[in-house]
């Protein structure tokens, strides 16, 4: 049995739908894998139980892309094509069955939206799946020893993030002597294309308690350190549904997107925002998301402070 799963271009959007994928690699345990995803969440999927290979979806203009997917796909006997883009490839593949996201995007959590549309009567949790050469790498990285937290401070675009100066109060606050990770480390995700935008940051935290996990750090290496944090908070990206899927306490930070479509899914995931309303925030005179500076202003480091205290209460309590 071999089944094609065409997921999102976006790393975020990708884990999200893992769960999904979950369900397939669970329920049919001699199947073979093909993953279509888009370039950047690629590595995500390197270490997915019985893959023959992952398809990078390179964005090209007129959708070759996806003209790029079918000469790939076409002459390969599929028993079950799982799209959840909703492309019309779908029905130009032999393939035995399909399942084919065509509903329009509504008001449940992106993760339940993807479980409907594969069919399915129960919502998995996204998850992902790593090796050895992964645990040992994120043992190297983050060694045993004071308490991690994990701070995602940037986002694919400006107006998501909040500001730099905040995360590091916060982190003192955390990680200080009457914070709830007193004597804590403090580790720091992000793109390597990021990382003199996080200079600052790393400037405002005492000396000793930064971990800089910014530069090549492969994704599935960055998800089992994520195993390894106490706590993580961040923006509203790639890496705060990494931190998710990895089971870390993860509270997500959130002004112009949608959290109820995309807040940190899972027991332990919990979102904030700030006190304007998406639309407030997106409908006003002049607003780019491609030049817009952060809409994250209003978001008060107590109320961040707050909502992180509880939630680590929750976690230990749950112990």
């Amino acid at each position: 049995m071999r089944i094609l799963f065409v997921t999102g271009t976006r790393i975020g959007d990708a884990i999200l739908s893992t769960g999904v994928l979950a369900h397939f690699v669970a329920r049919h345990p001699a199947a073979r894998f093909t993953i279509a995803c888009g370039p950047l969440a690629a590595p995500l999927f390197a270490a997915v139980p019985r893959l023959d290979g992952v398809i990078q979806m390179a964005k090209r203009k007129g959708g070759g892309h996806w003209f790029d997917l079918w000469r790939h796909a076409v002459l390969r006997p599929w028993s079950l094509v799982v799209d959840l883009r909703g492309s019309v490839l779908s029905y130009l593949v032999p393939t035995r069955a399909r399942r084919v996201k065509t509903a329009k995007a509504d008001g449940r959590h992106v993760v339940e939206q993807l479980a409907a549309a594969a069919g399915l009567d129960e919502v998995p949790a996204p998850r992902l799946w790593t090796a050895p050469e992964h645990w040992a790498a994120a043992e190297r990285l983050v060694p045993p020893g004071p308490p991690v937290l994990a701070l995602g401070p940037l986002a694919n675009w400006r107006g998501k993030e909040w500001p730099l100066d905040r995360f590091a109060e916060l982190a003192r606050r955390l990680v200080g002597a009457a914070g709830p990770l007193a004597g804590g480390r403090v580790a720091v995700f992000g793109a390597p294309e990021d990382k003199a935008r996080a200079a600052a940051l790393f400037a405002a935290l005492p000396s000793g308690w930064a971990i800089d996990l910014m530069g090549g750090v492969d994704l599935l290496v960055a998800h089992e350190c994520l195993r390894r944090a106490a706590l993580f908070v961040g923006n509203d990206s790639g890496t705060m549904h990494l931190a998710a899927a990895a089971g870390a306490p993860t509270l997500g930070l959130f002004g112009p997107s949608k959290d109820q479509l995309y807040r940190p899914w899972g027991p332990y995931g919990a979102a904030v925002r700030t006190p304007e309303s998406f639309e407030a925030l997106t409908t006003t005179p002049g607003y780019d998301h491609r030049t817009t500076d952060t809409l994250m202003g209003s978001l008060t480091i107590e109320t961040v402070e707050t909502a992180a205290r509880a939630l680590l209460a929750r976690t230990r309590a749950a112990a």
